[in-house]
């Protein structure tokens, strides 16, 4: 590809770990233009803090073509970068890991970029941090700056992504081993700067929240919309540009999207990389991207492909969460649970692959935070 970064890859310490699940720590400030991913430049503490579980799960449709990565020291020192890829098609298991492997990278190289222009006008802003406002500088070194309003940081990282994942979907197109005219993957991607997080979403894997209500109780707060072609304006668009949506007579429940003279792929997404004999006919790369301030009640993130969100609720799924004694056990509580589901529910389909990976909000001990939020967002309240 026409991406050039080496990277540290930490091995899983689940036995059942493999190659659809992959650690990395970025060197420096992880937000160098010339310094991409290697070395490890992190504290013993930060070694031993779990921040994300990441777990993928194999179904019985054939390959795995789920893929979810973390990358630790993303942009900035405690920064971190979560995603999770669900591919599909001939290619999908190829698709999904080409993105996983490189995405990341190429949002940085896009942010930095950025920064680097505005730093070029004299003014850079960056994201807030625990510490004074500070962000990377091209040779890894930090400089300090004033925070930006949230709608500014907010539209700085949309057009990072956008061009990023626009960049991505370029990419696949050129590579001679994967066929991407009906091969693609979804992105659901969550980055932690300070107490800022930006969840970008491509297609039908999902973000969902974890936080305590006013009133002391667990809530699901889902923070992306699944881009299914039924949903109004992704079928208007498709529509427009001479695609069909419609749903077949045996899954009247599942729309799809279909060229215009035949009855092919059937996409049961509205946006995704790859796909590209779609994406003249209405399917596009553009993430959606939103941004959160973390609140004292936020306890954990959870990024999952639809093989886990079509059997489970976004509530039994942080309750899953927070019931596993051990937080680096919980994204394989998940898709466990998402499994037995398949087989009891329809138990004469193929279970599908399920992949989780669970991006927690708190440093402490995972029994402490969990008791701890209400206090907290009682005292924040005041």
């Amino acid at each position: 590809m026409g991406i050039c970064a080496s990277s540290k890859r930490v091995e899983q310490e689940e036995e059942d770990s493999d190659e659809n699940v992959v650690y990395v720590v970025m060197d420096g400030q992880g937000g160098g233009g010339g310094g991409g991913w290697g070395g490890d430049g992190r504290g013993a503490a930060w070694e031993r803090t779990v921040a994300a579980s990441l777990f993928s799960q194999k179904g019985k449709k054939g390959p795995n073509q789920d893929a979810v990565i973390l990358c630790q020291g993303f942009g900035m020192e405690d920064g971190v970068f979560c995603g999770v890829f669900d591919g599909h098609g001939r290619c999908g298991q190829l698709v999904s890991k080409l993105a996983r492997d490189h995405l990341p990278f190429m949002i940085l190289s896009q942010r930095n970029a950025l920064l680097l222009g505005s730093d070029d006008d004299g003014d850079g802003p960056a994201f807030s941090d625990a510490s004074p406002a500070a962000s990377s500088s091209t040779d890894g070194s930090r400089s300090e700056r004033s925070s930006p309003a949230p709608a500014q940081m907010l539209e700085e990282w949309r057009e990072a992504c956008a061009n990023a994942f626009e960049a991505m979907d370029r990419e696949l197109g050129v590579q001679a081993k994967v066929d991407c005219d009906f091969s693609g993957t979804t992105a659901v991607c969550a980055i932690k700067q300070g107490e800022d997080l930006v969840v970008a979403n491509l297609g039908d894997s999902r973000a969902v929240l974890a936080t305590v209500s006013e009133t002391g109780y667990l809530k699901a707060v889902q923070l992306t919309t699944d881009q299914k072609p039924n949903v109004p304006q992704e079928a208007e668009r498709i529509k427009r540009c001479n695609g069909r949506v419609f749903a077949l007579k045996d899954e009247a429940s599942v729309p799809r999207v279909w060229l215009p003279d035949e009855d092919c792929p059937g996409l049961a997404m509205a946006r995704s990389l790859g796909d590209h004999r779609l994406k003249r006919h209405g399917v596009v790369s553009e993430p959606e991207v939103a941004h959160r301030r973390v609140a004292p009640g936020d306890l954990f993130l959870v990024l999952a492909t639809d093989g886990v969100w079509d059997v489970l609720s976004n509530q039994e799924v942080v309750s899953i969460v927070c019931a596993t004694p051990r937080k680096q056990h919980a994204s394989k509580a998940v898709a466990q649970a998402a499994a037995q589901r398949w087989r009891t529910r329809y138990p004469a389909s193929r279970v599908d692959d399920c992949s989780a990976a669970c991006l927690f909000l708190r440093d402490q001990d995972w029994a402490t935070s969990v008791a701890a939020a209400p206090k907290a967002k009682a005292a924040a309240s005041r």
